[in-house]
């Protein structure tokens, strides 16, 4: 069978603590999204999702899409930015106009959005995006294309998502640096949610914790929108720090023995389990952890103690925020993890006691041509990237005020207008 030809092509940078990742993915004639390639590199210049070494971030960024066109044999000027940091914060804008009744047209629909430019209010911080959600018809919310309906009044809700200024501009600068143009600043709780989330559980309400290196996003989606959004500078990076202080061990031994030996639920064999602190053909490397015996060995049980430990607080924090975000009662049920903090073995099992609520774990989408690496929690948001610019979302900023000639009607089209009404109500 030939492959899928591809019409469009879109290129993504997700920007995290840890790594920096690129994918390159093609649109096909029949709808389809192709990964063509991506690659990822260890982050440099970047702490908490915001830029702090320039030319260490620049060059991070051009390593990983020079791995992904490699991959894909083709190269891009252009990406969509994933961003974790720079003080995201999301706002619900609401407006409605007079209809008296009629038959909703195109015109309406774009005199509405322009309208609803002027409800956001930014004070003084970068608006990143400014979404139509889902629109309401007398007051009856939940329609998605309101052209053709007839009501009253005719509303919409603008999800904006907000950031400050100056992050914003360093992490832009950094990509442009490596030579690529800018398509979009996407926040990673929306990418996120783009791969992680069923419509059904946007539309009856799911928490998405995208857990990073070293911050940990809250969101919340209800009746199919993004409706709140929390940050905590804390992270599975965070996790790592306390296992190396608790050993004495270097941080690149305390992410091993995290990610090879860790676990979020602790078992009784743990404590005759003793595992080594380096990998094999590196045991002359690093210090000798504290606690270790003389192979340099600690038990598995005092390892699961220094993570839950961490979890534990993590998931006070969470609760927190989930509170403060109003994700309570009937709506407040299901919890996504994501993120690469969201690889650690049991972790839905443990947050599931600590946060009284179903959790599972969101990964990255099945998409044909991923490499089996990328499928995991960790690349999530950059898939949705790439499956955010396919959806090609309306934004209020780009209507243009060119909806006003259509009510302006003068001769045969002011006879051609009643005579559409009249034929329409009689």
């Amino acid at each position: 069978m030939p492959p899928p030809r591809i019409s469009r092509v879109f290129g993504a940078v997700n920007i995290g603590s840890f790594r920096i990742s690129a994918m390159i993915a093609g649109l096909s004639d029949t709808g389809e999204m192709v990964v063509l390639g991506s690659g990822h590199r260890a982050a440099q210049g970047i702490r908490r999702g915001y830029v702090t070494d320039m030319a260490a971030a620049t060059y991070a960024v051009r390593d990983a899409i020079e791995r992904a066109e490699k991959m894909a044999n083709i190269s891009v000027s252009s990406v969509w930015i994933g961003c974790s940091g720079a003080g995201l914060a999301s706002q619900i804008a609401q407006v409605e106009v007079d209809i008296g009744g009629r038959r909703i047209e195109s015109e309406d629909v774009d005199q509405l959005l322009y309208a609803a430019r002027d409800v956001v209010q930014p004070d003084g911080r970068t608006v990143l995006h400014a979404q139509p959600a889902h629109y309401t018809l007398d007051g009856a919310n939940g329609v998605a294309d309101p052209k053709g309906l007839h009501a009253e009044r005719l509303g919409v809700d603008i999800h904006v998502m907000l950031a400050d200024g100056a992050p914003v501009r360093n992490i832009t600068e950094a990509v442009q640096n490596a030579h690529l143009e800018v398509e979009a600043v996407v926040a990673s709780p929306v990418a996120a949610g783009h791969a992680c989330l069923t419509p059904e559980e946007r539309d009856l309400g799911v928490a998405l914790v995208e857990m990073g290196a070293e911050v940990t996003n809250v969101s919340v989606h209800a009746s199919g929108m993004l409706v709140g959004l929390a940050s905590i500078p804390m992270g599975s990076a965070d996790i790592t720090d306390a296992i190396a202080s608790a050993f004495g061990i270097r941080r690149f031994q305390a992410e091993r023995l995290k990610c090879v030996n860790g676990s979020a639920i602790a078992s009784p064999a743990d404590h005759r389990e003793m595992i080594p602190v380096n990998a094999p053909g590196e045991e002359a490397s690093g210090p000798h952890a504290r606690h270790a015996d003389d192979k340099n060995r600690i038990p598995r049980a005092e390892l699961i103690s220094v993570i839950t430990g961490q979890l534990g607080a993590r998931m006070e924090d969470i609760s927190k925020a989930l509170k403060a975000l109003g994700f309570t009662g009937q709506r407040g049920q299901q919890v996504v993890l994501t993120g690469g903090g969201a690889e650690l073995v049991g972790l839905a099992d443990y947050a599931q006691a600590a946060l009284g609520r179903p959790v599972r774990i969101g990964a990255a989408p099945r998409l044909t041509g991923l490499a089996e690496g990328h499928a995991k929690p960790g690349f999530a948001t950059l898939a949705g990237l790439v499956l955010y610019a396919a959806a090609d979302p309306v934004d209020i900023r780009s209507i243009r005020p060119g909806y006003q000639s259509a009510f302006r009607y003068s001769g045969f089209g002011l006879v051609n207008r009643v005579y559409r009404a009249l034929k329409e109500y009689f």
